[in-house]
């Protein structure tokens, strides 16, 4: 039987009391629950020393966060402050590299540190992409990408050590698009004769590739038009256009470089080019989207930073690169190599990697195209 609580006890004797416990009179709870005068004072002077360590830890908290965002704005601020380094997936020497050197001098003397240009080579550009992922990201390690690594390889490999998410992407620099070579004795005039012929001579019909991308460009081509060209692999650009001079492969899709060193031999010719506008090498020839043919494709180089690089200084470098640029004697130097001079936002560079991974993706599943 449950016992009442005794008249006067307090709320938790009486808890006590229902709870099956004896009768706690009012008397006994005041002795059990009494405080001494001594007691009291020692509860309220802990109760102020907790409350002033709150109030004290809270303030520092508040102050080291102040001190460390006005430590990191000034890191942004004053940036850069000692040499960076400007990453290039592939060996010395190549388009890539010069691309990559012509902007970095440039770079150095815009912003008064140096700029000195790595090679990590190997695997398509993926040992350099990969490093460069993983660097510290406080724009002191940034990367000359190019359309292969960052992406016709998410098209082709199942799984990178790095993806879109790992960067921050800072601006286009330069763009090459390509031209559409058959031998110059070949009776077609058009690339209306040529998928034609295609179709009616598919045991006939091949195109020479120097790399997956051109790969992938071509079948794009072949799924547009309905062409039946076969893909033969070759080494390198100029060995694909040296297959078209000797009659070895049909058709190639070359850069503009290769393209007009074969051109200018004389045993090519050009009937379209893959670019939104006609090029200035090439006044004559038409694009593929003026043939009615919806294609336009480019191998493109880009700077990049790790993802999580202050927007500041990613701002800074695109504000920076592009005003390179513009300079006469870099356009002069870019254009020389056969590339277009281009740049646009972080923003739209973002896009337009994230709407190429999906379209060349897709081009290698609808044509079962992987990495070896």
């Amino acid at each position: 039987m449950r016992q009442r609580p005794g008249r006067g006890a307090c709320c938790h004797c009486a808890l006590l009391a229902s709870a099956g416990r004896r009768s706690i009179s009012g008397a006994e709870c005041a002795n059990r629950f009494a405080v001494t005068p001594f007691q009291f004072v020692s509860l309220s002077w802990n109760r102020k020393i907790s409350m002033r360590f709150h109030h004290t830890l809270a303030f520092t908290t508040s102050l080291l966060a102040g001190l460390c965002l006005s430590s990191a704005t000034a890191q942004t601020a004053d940036y850069p402050t000692r040499p960076i380094t400007m990453v290039v997936g592939y060996s010395a020497g190549g388009g890539t590299d010069v691309l990559a050197r012509i902007v970095a001098e440039k770079l150095a003397a815009s912003l008064g540190q140096p700029v000195v240009v790595e090679n990590r080579p190997g695997v398509g550009a993926i040992v350099g992409s990969t490093y460069v992922a993983k660097a510290k990201p406080d724009g002191y390690t940034l990367l000359m990408g190019a359309s292969g690594p960052m992406v016709f390889n998410h098209a082709l490999y199942a799984k990178l050590p790095y993806g879109p998410q790992d960067f921050a992407p800072v601006t286009l620099v330069g763009i090459s698009p390509m031209v559409l070579l058959v031998n110059a004795n070949n009776p077609v005039k058009s690339v209306q004769e040529l998928v034609a012929f295609s179709k009616q001579n598919p045991d006939k019909s091949n195109y020479g590739a120097s790399s997956a991308s051109f790969q992938l460009i071509t079948e794009l081509f072949n799924n547009k038009t309905g062409g039946r060209f076969m893909y033969i692999p070759y080494k390198g650009a100029n060995d694909s256009v040296t297959a078209v001079m000797t009659g070895d492969v049909t058709m190639t899709l070359a850069d503009v470089g290769p393209a007009n060193v074969g051109l200018q031999s004389g045993r090519v010719k050009a009937l379209a080019v893959t670019s939104a506008e006609r090029l200035k090498d090439f006044p004559n020839v038409p694009t593929l989207s003026e043939l009615g043919i919806d294609l336009k494709a480019s191998l493109w180089n880009g700077l990049l930073a790790p993802a999580g690089t202050p927007v500041a200084i990613v701002k800074r470098l695109q504000e920076e690169v592009a005003r390179v640029i513009e300079l006469p004697d870099v356009k002069k130097r870019i254009s020389g190599m056969s590339v277009i001079p281009y740049t646009n936002t972080p923003e739209d560079f973002s896009k337009f990697i994230a709407s190429e991974i999906v379209l060349w993706t897709q081009v290698a599943k609808d044509n079962n195209i992987k990495a070896n």
